[in-house]
């Protein structure tokens, strides 16, 4: 007969071998950053008529690498993929409510994955109607996990970032919405000493 023991008890097993919480966490546990466009302020109701936009990534953590230094740095972001998957664990998912226009390019309202090519020269940012697995399954062939097996035969758009250096360093990446307007703003990665962006806008339905 098959015995049963209970997740208490388990709990407990686990804490006297010293298997704490600090020890279980998630190394890049999930982002998510998020704003509302086009909407105003009503004097009884608040903020109404807006829209928003949501970017999902996984958070890697610096933990003192050389992240842009060595010679083989873009592929150990890359981690055995042709592009890096913009954070960690999971692909980038970027989820927008109204329509966008990026480089000229217009992205429909959606959820879409997003890619970043590396270079030395420059970096590309990839907007992809692959969907993402929530967990890696070598089986399915619909969905991506990060960034293996992408292809770009999925691309809406793909266009050249503008890469800077901070005076700081981000020790942990995250993606965020900086300058926005009605009109729009841009969308930035920050990690380590590099801010990589992408300007875009928000077009009138």
């Amino acid at each position: 007969m098959k015995s049963i023991i209970p997740a208490v008890t388990l709990g407990l097993f686990f804490s006297g071998l010293g298997l704490d919480a600090q020890e279980q966490r998630v190394l890049s546990p999930a982002g998510h950053s998020a704003v509302q466009v086009g909407g105003t302020y009503d004097v009884q109701y608040g903020y109404v008529g807006g829209q928003w936009i949501d970017i999902y990534y996984g958070r890697p953590v610096k933990r003192g690498r050389d992240l842009f230094g060595p010679p083989d740095w873009i592929e150990m972001l890359n981690d055995g993929a042709d592009v890096w998957r913009a954070g960690a664990n999971q692909s980038t998912r970027l989820v927008t409510e109204m329509p966008l226009v990026i480089d000229g390019t217009r992205v429909p309202p959606g959820e879409y994955t997003v890619f970043i090519q590396l270079s030395n020269e420059e970096w590309s940012f990839i907007i992809s109607t692959w969907p993402a697995m929530e967990r890696y399954d070598y089986e399915r062939k619909d969905a991506l996990f990060g960034a293996y097996d992408y292809t770009p035969d999925r691309d809406v758009l793909r266009t050249t970032m503008q890469v800077d250096e901070l005076p700081h360093a981000f020790d942990q990446l995250s993606w965020q919405f900086i300058d926005m307007s009605q009109n729009g703003g841009t969308l930035a990665l920050f990690w380590g000493t590099k801010m990589a962006s992408i300007p875009f806008t928000v077009e009138e339905q």
